[in-house]
This record gives structure tokens, C-alpha cells and sequence, in this order.
């Protein structure tokens, strides 16, 4: 649309910005009142708010091989991950969680681990000790906004735990008790939110694939609520969000899943169904950056559902339904990674 201003003396044709990260551009003249109004939306391109960008950490391949690397991408291009450095202790099936600054590696292992460590997101190297969870677990689930990360539940040793801690990002420290779960038996659940309210969901207890989908309040502590139930009782989905709706994507429930599904997150109430993965996963790590959500190594279903570790990367735009669609590549191929960004609300 051509735009007039003062005396017809300037008439341009100015682009209308898509998001406000300091990357973006929105060339043409425009009122201070137009860039007002979009920056009210969210939308005014402003120095220092750094471009989206996930971090996706450690994993395993194989019969349960740790890795330790690190990949990381921008969020809104499409294409393969580069290496950003290596986790210096425990590298799988630990919780993801961060701030606009850090991103955290929360305990793991293959039969568990206290260790926490955190990354500076804007400059590429090796992790730094953080301090130790209050106990030690894995299949852990990852919630976090600007101040709080949280473990969400897991397993210790041969049990489930159905604790929940938290850690203040900005400093180091060892995890606080925050809560109990709802469900007393239930591991590989879910977890993702906005800045204020976290989620969980899914899991595998007693016998049984959970549908549960339970909430708390990330600046209080407190026992978990209930929130409504998942279409598909599952565990080992993948979890992302924006700041008024999370997706829940794939999973096992007995064979592995291609179903997408979300919840509004300040409402209660069942799932919707969303869209599809590009193939049928488990062990699925997601995070986001504004609306566009990133998945990546899952493990895939093969012959005879054995699963098969994979280097896939996908993409969905989360306020909008559809199925996920292909970004590009880890460096290595690997699943039960944990992945986080530096893009608030809605984190895994």
C-alpha cells in the first residue's frame, strides 16, 4: 500500500516487519505512531532482542552410547545445525531449560545423574558446572520463563520420581524442592509453558500410558493441578509453546506416534488435535522461538518397531495447524538430547 505523507513530498512503500528481533528489517518511512503501534504488537524490530536461537544437547545413539555434543541453530532460517561445543559431564535424557542469556543441561544419563550445566547461548564453548540436582535422575521433563528453570518428575535408580525442583537461572546453585507431581507414578512426561504457567504431560505408569496433563504456577511452589487429558495416552512426546498455547507431538504408546496435538494455556480442559509428524517418533526434544516451533532428534520407528536414533530436525508454526515440516540436520545423529532457546515465553 503506497503511503503519503506531509505535502506529498515522500511517498514510499514501506514493508511491514514480521517479528522484533533486532535482525529483522522494515524498510520504508513510517510515523513514530505506525512504529508505536507495532511495537505494542510485539512487532517493532528493537535492538537487543537477539534473533531466536536453540541449543540442542548431548544425547545417545545406538545400544545407549552417550554424546556429548552440543548443535545449535537460528530459529527462523531453515538448514543444518553447526556445533556450538560439548557437554563436560553426563550428555543424555536430561531436561532443557533456559533463560533470554543461559541454557541448561538438567541432570540425565543413562541411569541418572545430579549434575546441572549451563552454556552462555550467545557465545559458542564447552559447558560450566551449575550445581547438582537434589537427587539423581533422568527422563526428566524441562520448564522454564526468564527467572526459573524446573525439573519436571523422571526416574531414579529403578523408580519414578514425581518431584519437583527448581534452579534461578541467572545464578549457580544446587535445585530446590518445588513440588509433587499429581501422578505418584508416571515417568517421561512432558514439559513446556509461558512465563508464567508450566505444563506437563504424558508419561508411562502403572501399567499404563498416561493422558494426564497437569499445570503449575512457575513463581510460586506448590503441588501440580490438573489441566485437563491428552487425546492419546503416551510418554517420550515432544513439548513446545508459545506464550498462549503448547503443542504436544508424537510419542509411544505401545507403537511410536505421529500425532500432534495442544492445549490453550491459560484454560483447562482436553487437547485439540494439531497436525502430524513427518514420520512416526519417539523421544522427541522441542523448543521455540516466537511462533515457530523446532523438534528434533527423535528416535524413528522401524521393522518391527525397533527404534533407530536419527540426525532430523523439523519445524511447525505453532499458532497456526498443519503438520511439521523437514528444517535440516544435526551434526550427529542422536536422540534423548535436550533442547531450549534463548526466546521467551514458551520454552521447553
Amino acid at each position: 500500500m503506497t503511503k503519503r505523507y506531509l505535502g506529498n513530498i515522500i511517498t514510499q512503500n514501506p514493508t511491514a516487519p514480521t517479528d522484533n528481533f533486532e535482525t529483522t528489517s522494515a524498510p520504508g518511512v513510517w510515523s513514530i505512531g505506525e512504529a508505536f503501534t507495532y511495537a505494542k504488537a510485539g512487532l517493532w524490530p528493537t535492538a537487543g532482542n537477539a534473533a531466536p536461537k536453540a541449543l540442542f544437547m548431548g544425547g545417545e545413539y545406538g545400544g545407549g552410547t552417550r554424546v556429548n555434543t552440543v548443535d545449535t541453530i537460528a530459529i527462523t532460517t531453515l538448514g543444518n545445525a553447526t556445533d556450538f561445543g560439548d557437554l563436560s559431564g553426563i550428555g543424555s535424557n536430561g531436561a532443557g531449560v533456559s533463560s533470554s542469556t543461559r541454557g541448561i543441561m538438567y541432570a540425565g544419563g543413562q541411569n541418572g545423574s545430579n549434575e546441572i550445566q549451563y552454556f552462555t547461548i550467545s557465545t559458542a564453548g564447552n559447558s560450566t558446572d551449575f550445581g547438582d540436582a537434589t537427587n539423581t535422575i533422568y527422563g526428566n521433563g524441562g520448564i522454564s520463563n526468564e527467572t526459573r528453570g524446573i525439573s519436571y518428575a523422571g526416574q531414579y535408580g529403578g523408580g519414578i520420581y514425581n518431584r519437583i525442583e527448581y534452579i534461578t537461572i541467572a545464578s549457580t546453585g544446587n535445585g530446590t524442592n518445588f513440588g509433587n507431581d499429581l501422578l505418584l507414578y508416571a515417568q517421561e512426561r512432558e514439559g513446556c509453558g509461558n512465563a508464567t504457567r508450566g505444563i506437563a504431560a504424558g508419561g508411562w505408569g502403572q501399567s499404563a500410558y498416561r493422558d494426564q496433563i497437569t499445570y503449575i504456577t512457575i513463581a510460586s511452589t506448590g503441588n501440580a493441578t490438573d489441566f485437563g487429558d491428552l487425546g492419546i495416552g503416551r510418554r517420550a512426546m515432544g513439548a513446545m509453546s508459545t506464550d498462549t498455547r503448547a503443542l504436544f507431538m508424537a510419542g509411544y504408546s505401545g507403537s511410536y506416534q505421529n500425532y500432534c496435538e495442544y492445549i490453550t494455556i491459560a484454560s483447562g480442559g482436553q487437547s485439540v488435535f494439531f497436525g502430524r509428524t513427518l514420520s512416526y517418533l519417539a523421544n522427541y526434544e522441542c523448543t521455540s522461538g516466537g511462533t515457530r516451533g523446532v523438534a528434533a532428534g527423535p528416535s524413528k520407528a522401524v521393522t518391527g518397531e525397533s527404534p533407530l536414533s536419527t540426525n532430523t530436525i523439523e519445524y511447525n508454526t505453532i499458532p497456526t495447524l498443519g503438520n511439521t515440516s523437514d528444517f535440516g540436520d544435526l551434526t550427529v545423529s542422536r536422540t534423548r538430547i535436550a533442547a531450549c532457546s534463548n526466546s521467551h515465553g514458551g520454552l521447553q
